[in-house]
């Protein structure tokens, strides 16, 4: 069949088909046609990787990820929920909300279900599985019933047809029982499992299937001893209501993990377990740590009207979406926070050619560190989280070997953190910073210094020796030589005691290091002292009193090449430079700076041969 006979064909299928409700207007109708038009023509959803499992993992296009979005309300008819299964809502979750997932929530055997009325309901599932597609979005379809093992025919049926419409799209998911009651995993709900499982798995070999747990999806440490196996991308079911359940259930889950199988928070309230109450945002933001530090993927419940805590809108809000921040609820308002700052889907690796700035969430792999929302100019998002050990990867594409200016984008309401930069994989390193203290996580500030850096297309990391900071991007430029003489920045030392960075007001900006008192010191890395001889070394400091005294020696104290008092400049930020001569050996030198005596910042110094 040739091209034009071929869409002629998908045409007249399309318009037939019960992809295109019947009862929609023009513009949902050309998209519901359009997906279906895709579907017939055999068009794939590249948009969105393919789910799999690895481990206690699930991986999306062989990364690990974690995505986070929506579960509408029961299907069920005349309930309320499913005025909400339309194409205006999953685009309004996508675009507003920035949701990955949509769950549609089938009710199976409940008054108005899909046992009473198969067809409105699974028009509705169709409704918003082909509005996920259209929008780049994972869609889960739901058999959402509490005794699934009794109507075990009926699921396999439904999930062979659900199979044989949407396999080779990677945007769906199956999860085959909702919440299983108090019964037993290995005796009820693992055989039900095996059968459907098989039953899909004969249509579609690749698509994630998600498996409730006892009681009511919360005894995944139950399933996690005897797992389902013969079967790959088999994730497990796991619920919470931040107002009923707490340290005791992130346990349990921490035990599923432990033995080694894949959770999927299908559905999660910040309210009580009833679907009502008011929100707990403690236990919610110790639940969002959990799942994020876990790479699990979630679905807040739920996107509805009803008059009940967990109900995202307000009664009576718009059914087609846009809806403003007035139709949210509390616990609608907390889950659209959350979810529009989700890491989301791996981040796609892009090299940055150099001189150039790396955006800190834009790295090819990392490990401990989450994004956000970041208030510094430019907005986008920031790396945070980050702990000791954590780092991330990027991959640049350096001109020419030499001497580069690095420079990071940080906040920090402690003076604890230190960064450092390495070949990713953590060797060589090319040099660390010290993070300041900057006055709050987005209260942004800019530390830099220089390293020298191969050529060619490479991975560079950076690594958190000491975390308790955020990263917004990191830029490289060509160190620009000073006219004569090595000018090493206060504040690049390696390490110290005593002192603190503040911003300066003297040429140049940045920082300097003050709250210098007698005994303390800094260390920088090492320098290259071109020829043995006689060095200027020049030192930018202000003092309000006067009364400082510096040594110029090697880190750790001996050799010492000399001292300089320091006068009194007027003010904390009013600048002078002073000067002494030394006699410094060609080679490789650690230099540090000792106070003798304190009450002096320093902004820079500056080593030149005399001649």
């Amino acid at each position: 069949m040739n091209t034009v006979n071929m869409i002629t064909s998908c045409l007249q299928l399309s318009s037939q088909s019960d992809l295109l409700p019947r009862s929609r207007g023009l513009q949902l109708g050309l998209q519901y046609g359009l997906t279906a038009l895709a579907i017939c023509l055999g068009f794939q959803a590249h948009a969105v990787q393919p789910l799999s499992t690895s481990g206690n993992k699930v991986l999306a296009g062989g990364q690990v990820a974690s995505f986070a979005g929506n579960s509408l309300f029961w299907s069920n008819n005349n309930w309320g929920g499913e005025k909400f299964y339309n194409a205006g809502v999953v685009a309004t979750l996508k675009r507003d909300w920035k949701s990955n997932i949509v769950r549609a929530a089938m009710g199976v055997n409940d008054d108005g279900g899909y046992l009473q009325d198969p067809v409105a309901n699974k028009n509705r599932v169709k409704a918003v599985v082909d509005a996920a597609i259209a929008n780049d979005m994972y869609v889960i379809i739901d058999w959402h019933t509490h005794h699934a093992e009794d109507y075990q025919a009926q699921s396999i049926a439904f999930f062979q047809e659900m199979a044989r419409t949407y396999k080779g799209y990677p945007n769906v998911i199956y999860e085959i029982y909702n919440e299983p009651l108090q019964i037993s995993w290995s005796g009820t709900i693992k055989p039900y499992a095996n059968a459907v499982i098989s039953a899909i798995r004969a249509i579609d070999p690749n698509n994630l299937i998600i498996v409730g747990t006892p009681q009511w999806s919360q005894k995944v440490d139950e399933a996690s001893r005897d797992p389902i196996t013969g079967y790959k991308n088999i994730a497990y079911t796991l619920h919470f209501y931040a107002g009923s359940h707490g340290q005791y259930l992130r346990d349990w889950a921490t035990t599923a993990l432990s033995n080694g199988i894949p959770l999927f928070v299908t559905e999660w309230g910040s309210v009580n377990a009833s679907g009502d109450g008011g929100v707990n945002a403690g236990e919610t933001a110790a639940w969002v740590d959990f799942m994020k530090r876990n790479n699990i993927s979630n679905a807040n419940w739920s996107l509805n009207d009803k008059a009940e805590g967990s109900s995202a809108l307000v009664p009576g809000a718009s059914p087609t979406g846009n809806w403003s921040a007035s139709q949210l609820t509390a616990s609608g308002t907390l889950a659209k926070n959350i979810i529009s700052i989700w890491p989301g889907s791996p981040t796609t690796c892009t090299t940055v050619a150099l001189p150039g700035t790396v955006e800190a969430e834009g790295y090819c792999s990392m490990s401990g560190v989450q994004t956000e929302t970041t208030s510094d100019g430019g907005g986008g998002q920031n790396v945070g989280y980050i702990d000791s050990g954590d780092w991330m990867s990027y991959s640049v594409d350096v001109p020419a070997a030499g001497a580069y200016k690095v420079s990071y984008r940080v906040a920090s309401p402690n003076s604890t953190g230190v960064l450092q930069l390495e070949q990713a994989g953590g060797s060589p390193v090319y040099g660390s910073v010290n993070v300041p203290y900057t006055g709050g996580w987005q209260t942004w500030t800019t530390v830099s210094h220089t390293v020298n850096l191969a050529a060619g297309k490479q991975n560079l990391g950076v690594s958190a020796k000491t975390g308790g900071f955020n990263l917004n991007w990191i830029k490289f430029e060509p160190s620009t030589p000073p006219t004569e003489g090595i000018t090493i920045q206060g504040e690049d030392y390696l390490v110290m005691s005593g002192v603190k960075l503040e911003n300066t007001s003297d040429a140049g900006g940045g920082l300097n290091v003050g709250y210098i008192d007698a005994g303390d010191w800094m260390s920088y890395p090492a320098v290259n002292i071109p020829s043995s001889g006689t060095y200027t070394v020049e030192y930018r400091v202000a003092s309000l009193n006067g009364g400082g005294n510096l040594s110029l020696e090697e880190a750790g104290g001996t050799p010492s090449y000399g001292s300089i008092n320091i006068p009194s400049t007027g003010g904390w930020q009013n600048w002078t430079t002073i000067r002494h001569t030394v006699n410094l050996s060609a080679g490789s030198h650690k230099l540090g700076i000792k106070a003798n005596n304190g009450g002096w910042n320093l902004n820079w110094f500056r080593i030149t041969k005399v001649n």
